[in-house]
């Protein structure tokens, strides 16, 4: 199975305050994207799963990445 490159968009609430989020990853199927991001965002922002909203989870080429580790990783972003 090869895996994928992914880019979830979504919201997460807290504090009263509303925040949006833009997470790319590499992953094979699209649950193992959302638990992804659910952990992520839970551990990194300390907010409950239920308090995050994924609006969507889209299979992307490698060269529609924005994250420069994960171009260089994959090899579409040369380092000079």
């Amino acid at each position: 199975m090869s895996t994928k490159v992914w880019r979830a968009t979504g919201e997460y609430k807290k504090r009263r305050r509303t925040y949006r989020f833009n997470i790319e990853m590499i992953a094979d199927k699209k649950p193992h994207v959302q638990e992804r991001v659910l952990s992520e965002l839970g551990s990194r922002h300390r907010v409950k799963r239920r308090e995050i909203t994924i609006a969507e989870i889209e299979e992307i080429k490698p060269e529609e990445l924005t994250n420069l580790e994960l171009r260089r990783l994959l090899g579409v972003e040369s380092e000079v």
